[in-house]
């Protein structure tokens, strides 16, 4: 007999004796109650129970898999590197997915590795660095992947001109160049002379963005366009004209990556520079806070910059010479997972991140699910979870990404009861998929947790970790 059905038997017996003292109907329904309290109670117990179990079986795994992402020195890629994982991105060196797998990599040798280990390990993880610097110039230009086969820095960027114009006319590397370098440098024992050399194209780099990717108006950066974005096919920048789009997700990147540079800078002793960039992120997390949170909705949206000219010599503005437009943008008030950026980078106020926690994380009817936090509200008409792989789905499906860093920004503000949760559901959503299938993927349905695609991807799957030494009151690994 199950456990439920002992219990049932046992208040039945409880009817038994108490119908002849009470009214039938009255005690049916206590009876009732009973059952439903003790079934609850027994669910809940059974799932803090499911989490614990399987700890071990995370753990086992990823130490046991973790230098499946180590490559060593092919083609255009002159140093060791890390990929992602799995088949479907073997030999290729990604910009944000190598920082993120970094950082897991880390707490896994916090907890496991030998001291040559980690010293095996930082080569690797210099060399991710390194290998975008030897695409890096005057210009500033990086592009966001590397293959073997990669074609030279110049024979790229003569591509990008004929298919676009400019090289800066499509997405480059992803603003966690420095950030990725900061991580090193701070488990490193603050050690930066090994990128001294080339700190002048990680200056350039900064500049580029600066230059081509930066509304001056209003004080954000924007996408070229939607290839290399990091987050697909989000709809905020999804199919959009180029240069139109500033999100949370991109411009929380930016401000971390400022930072960094100031970072990186002081270590190299070049404090007028590290000031420059100080007063960069100043200026930017400003405008963030000005421009992009919304009081009605109180969450932070990406901006559409793209609207008809409003100089006086257009021949549109002539037709409403009455009333010009005062505003530089429109919110795209898209219900997506990139508000909880700003948490993850402090950009929020804690008044602005009590908002988001209380209207937005807690509500299962629009982000939250019982896994994490889907990539777009399920009350937004674009919400889709089918499988994609060119572009991925961030149409709704859970991210480990998108879970990780929505837990480091609910800890930022002190909101450690839900980080808990957070924690929680990715452990058994990861850790049940290991059991099942061997191996974890790269997106999962927000409703079951059950995986959609690409079996055998680790990369920032591997954040689970940090969520794990989290709960356990352990060293924890952060990223800069």
């Amino acid at each position: 007999m199950s456990i439920n059905s002992l219990i049932i038997d046992k208040l039945f017996r409880i009817y038994q004796l108490k119908k002849s003292i009470m009214s039938k109907t009255r005690c049916q329904f206590l009876i009732f109650s009973l059952i439903f309290m003790c079934i609850s109670s027994y669910t809940r117990a059974q799932q803090a129970e499911s989490y614990n179990d399987y700890i071990p079986i995370i753990k086992n795994y990823l130490n046991d898999n973790y230098k499946d992402m180590f490559r060593e020195p092919k083609g255009e890629l002159k140093y060791s590197f890390i990929v992602p994982g799995s088949s479907q991105y073997e030999n290729v060196l990604w910009d944000w997915d190598s920082w993120w797998s970094n950082v897991a990599i880390r707490q896994i040798l916090q907890e496991n590795g030998s001291k040559e280990e980690r010293e095996e390990a930082l080569k690797y993880e210099k060399g991710c660095i390194l290998n975008f610097l030897e695409f890096g110039g005057g210009d500033g230009w990086i592009p966001f992947q590397i293959k073997p086969g990669a074609s030279s820095r110049s024979k790229q960027i003569q591509a990008l001109k004929e298919d676009f114009g400019s090289q800066f006319n499509s997405n480059m590397h992803k603003p966690c160049l420095a950030q990725h370098a900061a991580f090193i440098i701070q488990q490193d024992g603050e050690n930066a002379e090994w990128l001294r050399e080339k700190f002048y194209y990680m200056q350039s780099f900064i500049n580029a963005y600066r230059n081509y990717y930066y509304n001056s108006k209003v004080g954000l950066y924007v996408f070229a366009n939607d290839k290399g974005t990091g987050t697909d096919n989000d709809p905020t920048q999804y199919y959009r004209p180029p240069f139109s789009t500033a999100t949370p997700y991109q411009n929380s990147l930016m401000y971390k990556e400022l930072q960094a540079m100031a970072y990186i800078a002081k270590q190299l002793n070049l404090g007028e520079i590290a000031t420059d960039f100080e007063n960069q992120a100043n200026h930017l997390k400003a405008a963030m806070q000005t421009h992009m949170w919304d009081d009605v909705f109180e969450y932070y949206f990406s901006l559409d910059f793209n609207l008809l000219p409003n100089d006086r010599g257009s021949n549109h503005n002539k037709l409403h010479i009455g009333g010009p437009r005062a505003y530089d943008y429109i919110p795209i008030k898209l219900l997506t997972w990139t508000g909880f950026c700003t948490m993850w980078a402090n950009v929020a106020t804690p008044e602005q991140a009590k908002l988001m926690v209380e209207k937005h994380y807690r509500d299962t009817t629009n982000l939250k699910s019982p896994y994490g936090i889907r990539t777009l509200s399920k009350k937004e008409k674009m919400y889709f979870v089918g499988a994609s792989g060119n572009p991925s789905s961030w149409l709704g499906p859970i991210w480990i990404i998108s879970n990780y860093m929505t837990f480091r920004g609910l800890i930022n503000y002190g909101y450690e009861t839900e980080a808990e949760e957070m924690a929680k559901e990715t452990i058994l959503l990861l850790g049940r998929d290991i059991k099942k299938n061997g191996g974890m993927h790269e997106y999962y349905l927000p409703s079951n947790g059950e995986p959609v695609l690409n079996l055998g991807f680790l990369n920032w799957n591997c954040l689970v970790m940090n969520m794990i030494a989290y709960l356990e009151g352990g060293k924890v690994i952060e990223e800069f």
